[in-house]
């Protein structure tokens, strides 16, 4: 072999660099541009702190043969791996690079995510996903396939222990929807970014349904109907700012708490406001988001699936700097009433904050469960159980304020002080009671209101009379199932000064590979 000098040698290397850099033919990147879409390196440039990324396996290539894949053997081999920082704190990432053979997944492109993700769970960093691919490389074959379940398995392995985020970023089907599927956050783009198991093609074929591309599977589908998209933005650069907006929010790894901010919004400031919120008639809505923003530091609130199950509202903010979940029924929606939908979407949020150290402070309003035939068969049981679940698992900070409505098992499963709560507080508007003041006189006294001489002036006598005696919070504050009934005026600094108490408590869990949740 010819004996080459160093210069020679580096000068090679460029080459080689500069040939990984430009993976993508010019035609591919601007379809790509063409479309409103950022290419891979764009994406990762956009995101990280400036001149922080560092790449890994730039020069990898693929080793597969059949079907005219050995003649082209791009470096990078459609996806770009490395880490770098996000408000200078340490994260990994995979961009999938849809200039390059679709995006779409083989071996060596699998192996390189791998490598990321264990790099990412060794160190305690968040994991983030940049997605646009066309699904498995149909040439690689079942090589493709298992190269999948690698990344499955360790989305697991890493499971509330990083913070693992999805951003889907165009197409993403099959397969490769099922690691998104198991991340703690998916973001979408409106229009731009799709996800099915299969597509409208095949559902034509084997059902006869027409749908397009949009309906089955965008974003806004997603957002409102699955249950799927976390959170979705109309372009790729909003997208990119709201990862780094909720990553501010979560720690790096189990072992940490979120970051904290120092607060300019004062501890001691009072909410008068609340009090002018709350309507004169119990059966007149309110919106739960205003009681919220009004108690968080600035008004800040980053909601959870704010499109989907809107009856609850999850969400993240900060109080006195520090980061909270919030979980709210919401009057504005359904009258608040949990049903399968909220029922999942807050048990999701409850665990997603329990793995991460985040304290869970519960609004609650909530009149019951959803009757009908469509809920049961639905099987409302069985998902209820899975927030009263989840509450009863959750062992960071947990605090409930009591804004009306605290009606029979719903009250119970919105993390009550029976289940766990370290402090529940009501307001003089609460109303703890196993069901609502009409329901119950018709329980109580059917026989007295069926033999009454004028059975509705008699009704509207026992309901008023119920209503004083059991619509309020002082039977629970008499037993202690409330801590405490405050003026609405103090929420925001009651919450505090409670937080501040409960920032050292400590739950051994009994030895256990793990609970089984009734999904």
């Amino acid at each position: 072999m010819a004996e080459h000098s160093m210069t020679e040698k580096i000068a090679d290397l460029r080459s080689r660099k500069e040939q990984a850099l430009h993976a993508g033919s010019a035609r591919a990147v601007e379809r790509q541009h063409q479309k409103g879409k950022m290419t891979a390196r764009e994406r990762i440039e956009y995101l990280l702190d400036e001149g922080s990324f560092q790449e890994l396996d730039m020069l990898a290539r693929h080793r597969a043969h059949g079907m005219g894949l050995e003649e082209t053997r791009p470096y990078t081999d459609g996806v770009i791996t490395g880490f770098g920082t996000i408000d200078g704190r340490r994260v990994c990432v995979f961009s999938q690079d849809f200039t390059v053979f679709g995006g779409a997944l083989g071996e060596v492109f699998a192996e390189k995510i791998h490598k990321v993700m264990d790099l990412a769970t060794s160190v305690g960093v968040p994991m983030i996903g940049l997605n646009d691919g066309a699904g498995a490389r149909i040439q690689e074959g079942v090589a493709a396939l298992h190269s999948y379940g690698g990344i499955f398995y360790r989305n697991v392995a890493s499971s509330g222990v990083i913070p693992q985020i999805s951003v889907i970023l165009g197409p993403c089907a099959g397969g490769a929807v099922y690691s998104p599927a198991m991340t703690d956050f998916i973001f979408m783009v409106k229009e731009t970014s799709h996800m099915f198991i299969t597509g409208p093609d095949v559902v034509k074929t084997v059902t006869g349904e027409d749908v397009t591309l949009e309906e089955l599977g965008g974003a806004m589908s997603h957002a409102t109907k699955s249950g799927v998209a976390t959170f979705v933005f109309d372009d790729e650069k909003q997208v990119l700012d709201e990862v780094r907006y909720l990553l501010s929010m979560l720690p790096s790894n189990n072992l940490e708490t979120p970051p904290y901010v120092e607060p300019t919004d004062d501890p001691e400031r009072l909410t008068p406001e609340l009090a002018e919120m709350m309507p004169t008639s119990p059966n007149q809505p309110y919106d739960m988001k205003k009681v919220i923003q009004a108690v968080l530091d600035d008004g800040e609130y980053m909601e959870y699936f704010p499109y989907w199950a809107q009856n609850i509202t999850c969400g993240f903010g900060r109080l006195n700097g520090n980061v909270v979940g919030i979980v709210g029924n919401q009057p504005a929606v359904l009258a608040g009433v949990l049903d399968i939908d909220s029922s999942e979407k807050a048990a999701r949020f409850v665990r997603t904050c329990d793995s991460f150290n985040i304290p869970v402070i519960t609004f609650e309003d909530v009149p019951g469960f959803l009757p009908g035939v469509d809920q049961e068969y639905g099987g409302i049981i069985r998902h209820g159980a899975k927030l009263l679940y989840a509450y009863c698992e959750a062992t960071v900070p947990r605090i409930t304020v009591i804004t009306r409505k605290a009606y029979g098992g719903a009250y119970v499963v919105m993390n009550s002080k029976a289940v766990g709560a370290d402090f529940a507080y009501a307001w003089p508007s609460a109303e703890l009671a196993v069901m609502g003041p009409q329901g119950a006189v018709e329980v109580v006294y059917r026989r007295e209101l069926a033999a009454a001489v004028d059975p509705a002036a008699r009704r509207k006598e026992l309901v008023d009379e119920y209503i004083d005696r059991y619509a309020n919070p002082y039977v629970a504050a008499e037993r202690g199932i409330v801590d405490d009934v405050i003026d609405p005026a103090d929420t925001r600094r009651i919450l505090i000064k409670s937080l501040a108490v409960l920032a050292s408590k400590r739950e051994d869990l009994p030895k256990r590979k793990h609970g089984n949740v009734p999904l």
